[in-house]
């Protein structure tokens, strides 16, 4: 499953575009953020991905789950999102 790591910087709009080729690709994907900004990126990203896919009859679900994770050496909590149809 393909992952997309999102940051507080992300724009939510490519996020969700991104998102949206992976899931008409894929069929499912993930999202992974770390910190509150860039879990509100996420969650934006979803939104505006479940309007982008909308209109092809895909309704979106998106399960949060913690993951560990290893940044420069140091272990994170991150957040995922497994986002697919339902």
């Amino acid at each position: 499953m393909d992952v997309l790591k999102v940051s507080a910087q992300s724009n939510p709009k490519s996020v969700a575009g991104a998102l949206a080729a992976v899931l008409r690709d894929k069929g499912s994907a993930e999202v992974q953020a770390v910190g509150a900004g860039a879990v509100n990126q996420a969650i934006k990203a979803v939104a505006i991905a479940r309007g982008f896919v909308a209109p092809n009859g895909i309704n979106l679900i998106a399960i949060p789950a913690f993951a560990e994770i290893i940044i420069d050496g140091e272990q994170r909590t991150a957040i995922r999102f497994i986002v697919e149809p339902r």
